[in-house]
């Protein structure tokens, strides 16, 4: 929300921030299924958290050098903790996207991944030892229902790879897990914080895709350059500009608004894959899809203001907190 004494944004601004969020976060998972084309999953991923983390984090040093702000550097506990959550969100989260995008749609992916915010109010209520409400037993039991729909075989429609499945389940609980971690004191938060998030992130990404041999995969000449504009896409666009307007957003609308993103993203990012990659909308993926979101939007509409927070999804910028004063 606003703060006190400051001009609230105009409609405008607001719309134009959330159809960014909305598009551009929708469309990652369309970025990220034509990157890996030609670019091993891990270490693309890596590159590219790394990259736009260094980038922020660059970029707001000079700020602060040349406006002659206060800058206070981080400490070691707090790059400690970004790692940590840096690990969570990018290696567990996007990490596993990447990885199970080789073996189901895109657009598959992105309706697996709208349960975060359903993980996220289990795992809330577990480490705050308060029972689930209704709307929460509800959504995960029609979270886990519309899973079913996916894997259940019908004849006549393709079977899901399993594998790819599982990769998103663990993907959203790990970033919903990330989500809950980097909400403590000991993550730096602001802009900074979520570059120094980006940065461990990234680091894991790549250490992970090391030992996995994915570096002695790379032959840059094999590289299409559709996989290179995605990657481009992915840092700029993807991570940059979506997660200005992300972070603008979380200090000047409800949280429960831009919490909206968790039922549009899958929309789009169906659609795109539809339309570019020629992806197969079957009756399966619409019933799912209809299932997990509305289970979603159920949970993020109920749920008392105070309790709402929602981090983006595992595909999109790390989770932001508000600037502290």
């Amino acid at each position: 929300m606003s703060s006190p004494g400051r001009r609230p944004p105009s409609t405008a601004a607001v719309v134009v921030a959330l159809l960014i969020v909305y598009v551009v976060w929708g469309s990652t998972y369309l970025g990220i299924a034509v990157m890996i084309e030609t670019m091993p999953p891990l270490l693309s991923a890596g590159v590219r958290y790394g990259t736009a983390g260094l980038i922020m984090v660059v970029i707001l040093v000079a700020h602060a050098r040349v406006t002659g702000a206060r800058f206070v550097p981080p400490t070691g506990a707090q790059w400690r903790a970004a790692l940590v959550v840096g690990t969570l969100l990018l290696l567990g989260g996007n990490g596993g996207v990447s990885l199970a995008e080789l073996l189901i749609p895109s657009g598959v992916a992105a309706v697996l991944i709208a349960t975060v915010p359903i993980w996220l109010a289990v795992f809330d209520a577990v480490a705050t030892r308060r029972r689930p409400g209704g709307l929460v037993i509800g959504g995960l039991v029609a979270g886990l229902v519309g899973v079913a729909v996916l894997l259940a075989p019908v004849e006549g429609i393709g079977q899901l790879d399993p594998l790819g499945v599982a990769l998103c389940i663990g993907s959203a609980m790990s970033w919903a897990l990330g989500s809950l971690v980097g909400r403590g004191d000991a993550v730096r938060h602001g802009a900074f914080g979520s570059g120094m998030t980006m940065i461990g992130g990234g680091a894991m990404l790549l250490l992970a895709a090391v030992l996995l041999g994915e570096v002695g995969q790379v032959d840059l000449g094999a590289i299409s350059t559709r996989s290179w504009i995605a990657f481009g896409y992915l840092v700029i666009v993807g991570s940059l500009v979506a997660f200005t307007a992300y972070t603008w957003l979380l200090a000047n609308v409800s949280v429960s608004t831009v919490g909206t993103y968790a039922y549009v993203n899958p929309i789009v990012a169906v659609v795109l894959g539809a339309l570019i990659l020629g992806e197969e909308i079957t009756p399966r993926t619409l019933v799912a899809a209809v299932i997990i979101i509305g289970a979603v939007v159920a949970m993020v509409s109920g749920r008392p203001r105070e309790s709402e927070e929602a981090g983006p999804s595992p595909d999109a910028a790390p989770l932001e907190h508000r600037e502290t004063a």
